[in-house]
């Protein structure tokens, strides 16, 4: 039901609780006053620097010519009734159509004749930054070709919380990780002519309570400055440097401050100190008010509306809307004064800029499809042309199946099967067969596949797409089998909950595979009590009681696992029947042929797997730093990120905590060695490396800290992320890493990033000296992170109560160049000693000095290398100054800090191979 034109009135006229005009920032509830985010003016204007110069240029050239409400039919959506989940308006006068956009990280939902790709997180699990961008690139052309103008994409919030409901979206709990994963995503959609839009800013780390349409509970991600730097803003820094087109606000608070209205993360980091030089556009109805997102950097409101059943949700010609926040009330703001034409101009300078950034002015297809159905007309409009852009991306799809699948346990040489020497296999879970109600189907009726049923290939939610098909496990292993050897017997037993005829089963097999899966979605969606984020991390459909019914009568059980993330193992890991344990994640439309091709050693493309875990799977789940807020009694539950730097391997590094598997963790089929560690620094400017300065007792303590926010560096040019294969690493400014031996290597692409509040400047330019000595096992302390205040003390959560703070020169895009300068390289060799070729996913951590305070070590490079049987390959993994920095929440910049800095190489966080030691 519509609410009332009264009800609508009242909405719209109700003020923000912070007021960007008169310089208040929201206040913070009694005993988090530390949390508060300062309130940065004006908005930056657009300038063109890098690669942009042109695109601007020609963008303020046609907004010179528009109306006030022509400028508000580019800034606001027409609601949900269009054919996209996202349209602009239109400006008839000119001819211009209007822009659309689109779900989602993984494939063009609602659409047919698409691809359901893998899931982010299986593309982070293939630790390998080639697939991961052609991934991009497909999904990009996949859009493209269906008329999207804006692919909304990739998701790259960390898995703070293991059981976030959205975690499979993203690239896992590591910012590096999920940083080169966002570059390379973010440069794969935009060279097929796409608009990449990285989501979302920021600290969306959980579904309860996260906010949007108007919810009357909203959860505020309380982050210290450096904290937010450091982890949660790093991958968003990276899609930046890599040109990405848009960036979308969450729905959630960050210290107070709503995420579409903050004027620090918007104005101050993103396009400031970022110099992010596309648009920022809303999640869908995320904005609680005009005048204040305007302000505070917002670019386009999508889709329009003030909310979902909020007021009249279809209005073509936004400039009229009266159910939005903008549209017609823009307008108004705009002749009463309250916000400037100016800031409108800069709005649709920034959307017109990135279309003709992509090119999307000349011969860009027209949308050929309708979000609202699949049949051919809509009220007796053609509204779906059933164009078909799959191409062959099936082939990448289940290639990245099975180089995401990780092997997590293999005794008795379980692994892998040859259909040879089977005689009778047993076949268990309903996740190994198909959905009965056909792959996009769900029984409760529910869309986005809100329900758990069969295999299970992706997550629920607006991250979804149609399944053109799904082939199944139990499918594709029959046929394989059969096709090399028909009378191999296979029982196949979808039941769940018929353990007997299991265990009868079981007992006559001499292999037994077990299909078990969890799920996971957004929140607007339930699935069997779990509100988008899970209950628990255990098995759904008793798949613990389904493993121990095989695996206490077959001495040979395998157990697959389609997850959304981590699992929680303990009942049934070290069963002495539990052989082998593949953690398939989500994979696609091509899912039974990626297993198939894992499992089976005479498939015609058997694949050993190299999947390495994005995440830490524990013991308990109270091992874990952070967890979901699932109940609350207050209007804004206050979700303190106290852990800082501390997550996932971090936290268990820094505790002492055993996991159960580490990240960066997998098995293979053949074993590899490592030797010949070389650190050696590189030459090029230096700059910024300096010990980090004590913690001020309190914002008046910081000596000669002005009000104003700081400028890092002179204005340049934007460089992108790029891999390329040569024999030896790249030159001072590359960002990806250069590798022999058909290897994906990657060392640059994160970054130590927050913002929550401060404002402050100051530089130290030292010479980087010292020397690099053999090997060392360097003990770093865990994190304190910390911002300085203006009124409270400045402690590890302190991120301050900073005041309002005046815009600051615009930095080059990603961040001051000489960030990106190549710093050193580590190098060594990895020989495959085992007798089958495979990849191997070698990993460098560093430690850094016990000065800085940061965990005991982080990921700053790998590679992803192909070695033939008894072959050896030369690995170089480049070190960008960023990747050995720290954000110092004093200096307000990134320094390299004095001293040693630990350098550990290894197989994953944990199996290290290699030590050695770098000088600063």
């Amino acid at each position: 039901m519509w609410a009332t034109p009264a009800l609508l009135a009242v909405l719209l006229s109700v003020p923000a609780l912070g007021d960007i005009v008169t310089g208040i920032p929201d206040a913070a509830p009694p005993g988090f006053e530390e949390w508060t985010s300062p309130i940065v003016i004006p908005s930056p204007n657009v300038t063109g620097q890098g690669n942009w110069a042109s695109a601007v240029s020609r963008a303020r050239t046609f907004v010179a010519q528009l109306t006030l409400p022509e400028k508000i039919n580019v800034t606001t959506g027409i609601d949900v009734l269009g054919r996209c989940v996202g349209n602009t308006g239109t400006i008839p006068r000119l001819g211009w159509k209007g822009l659309c956009l689109e779900d989602s990280p993984l494939g063009v939902r609602f659409a047919d004749f698409v691809s359901a790709f893998p899931a982010g997180i299986n593309a982070a699990a293939t630790w390998d930054r080639g697939l991961i961008q052609a991934r991009g690139q497909a999904m990009g052309a996949e859009h493209k070709g269906k008329g999207v103008n804006f692919a909304l994409g990739p998701m790259t919030n960390l898995g703070r919380v293991a059981a976030g409901g959205r975690n499979w979206e993203g690239f896992g709990a590591d910012p590096f990780l999920s940083g080169v994963a966002t570059a390379a995503s973010v440069e794969g959609y935009q060279s097929a002519g796409v608009i990449a839009t990285v989501k979302h800013f920021i600290g969306n780390e959980q579904e309860h309570f996260r906010g949007g349409s108007e919810p009357s509970t909203v959860e505020s991600s309380n982050i210290d400055d450096r904290t937010l730097h450091e982890l949660y803003l790093w991958p968003f820094a990276e899609a930046v440097k890599a040109g990405v087109g848009a960036v979308m606000c969450s729905y959630n608070y960050i210290n107070q401050t709503q995420a579409c209205q903050n004027s620090k993360l918007i104005n101050g980091v993103l396009k400031e100190e970022l110099g992010f030089q596309g648009l920022v556009m809303s999640d869908w109805a995320a904005m609680i008010n005009g005048v204040q997102p305007a302000l505070a950097g917002v670019d386009l409101d999508m889709p329009g509306f003030v909310g979902y059943g909020i007021g009249d949700q279809n209005e073509p010609n936004p400039s009229v809307a009266q159910n939005s926040w903008w549209g017609a009330q823009l307008i108004e703001s705009v002749n009463n004064g309250s916000v400037p034409e100016s800031r409108v101009d800069d709005m649709v300078t920034r959307i017109f800029a990135t279309w003709y950034m992509l090119g999307q002015d000349k011969n860009y297809p027209d949308v050929s499809f309708s979000q609202l159905t699949q049949e051919t007309f809509l009220n007796g409009e053609l509204v779906n042309e059933h164009i078909n852009v799959q191409a062959d991306h099936f082939k990448l799809i289940r290639e990245i199946g099975a180089a995401s699948a990780i092997l997590l346990k293999n005794t008795k040489k379980a692994l892998p099967l040859s259909a040879k020497k089977l005689k009778r296999i047993g076949i268990f879970g309903s996740d190994a067969g198909a959905n009965p109600d056909g792959p996009n189907g769900c029984a409760n009726g529910g869309a986005d596949r809100g329900c758990s049923q069969g295999t299970l290939a992706m997550g629920w939610g607006s991250g979804t797409a149609q399944f053109p098909y799904l082939i199944d496990p139990l499918s594709a292993i029959s046929t394989h089998i059969q096709s090399i050897d028909p009378t191999v017997l296979i029982d196949g037993i979808t039941s769940d909950f018929n353990l007997a005829a299991v265990r009868t089963s079981a007992s006559l097999a001499d292999t037994c595979l077990v299909f078990v899966n969890a799920d996971s979605g957004e929140g607007y969606i339930t699935v069997d009590g779990n509100a988008g984020d899970r209950n628990n991390l255990t098995l759904w459909h008793g798949g613990e009681n389904l493993i121990l019914a095989a695996a206490d009568n077959c001495a040979n059980t395998i157990v697959v696992q389609h997850v959304v993330g981590p699992v929680l193992v303990e009942s049934w890991i070290d069963h002495p029947n539990v052989t082998a344990v593949v953690h398939a994640g989500i994979p696609g439309q091509e899912s039974g042929n990626a297993i198939v091709d894992v499992l089976f050693s005479d498939g015609s493309q058997a694949t050993n797997p190299s999947g390495r875990l994005p995440y830490t799977i524990a013991k308990l789940r109270t091992d874990y730093p952070a967890d979901v807020l699932y109940t609350t009694s207050v209007k804004v539950p206050q979700i303190t990120y106290s852990e800082e730097l501390n997550i996932d391997y971090r936290h268990f590094d820094a505790q002492g905590i055993e996991p159960r598997f580490e990240f960066g963790f997998g098995l293979s089929y053949t074993t590899f060695s490592y030797s010949g560690l070389g650190i050696a620094k590189s030459g090029g400017r230096r700059r910024a490396v300096s010990t980090i300065a004590p913690l001020p007792t309190s914002f008046s303590n910081v000596p000669g800290r002005p009000a104003s926010s700081a400028s890092l560096g002179p204005a340049g040019s934007s460089a992108s992320v790029a891999s390329t294969k040569t024999a030896s690493a790249s030159s001072a400014a590359a960002s990806s890493p250069v590798v022999s031996h058909s290897a994906s290597v990657v060392s640059a692409s994160a970054s130590h990033g927050s913002a929550s509040s401060f404002s402050a400047s100051g530089s130290a330019s030292t010479p980087v000296s010292g020397s690099v000595s053999g090997s060392v096992s360097a003990s770093v302390s865990a994190s304190v992170s910390a911002s300085a205040s203006a009124s409270a003390s400045a402690t590890a959560n302190t991120t301050a109560s900073a005041p309002s703070a005046l815009s600051s020169p615009i930095n080059p895009i990603g961040g001051p160049s000489e960030l990106f300068d190549q710093i050193a390289t580590i190098s060594f060799t990895v020989h495959n000693s085992g007798g089958v070729a495979g990849n191997e996913v070698s990993q460098v951590y560093l430690g850094f000095p016990a000065s800085a305070n940061e965990p005991p070590k982080v990921l700053r490079g790998f590679a992803r290398t192909m070695i033939r049987a008894g072959a050896s390959a030369h690995v170089s993994v480049p070190l960008r100054r960023k990747d050995v920095s720290v954000w110092d929440v004093v200096k307000q910049e990134w320094v390299v800090p004095e001293g040693t800095f630990g350098v550990f190489v290894g197989s994953s966080s944990r199996d290290v191979r290699l030590t050695g030691s770098l000088e600063f």
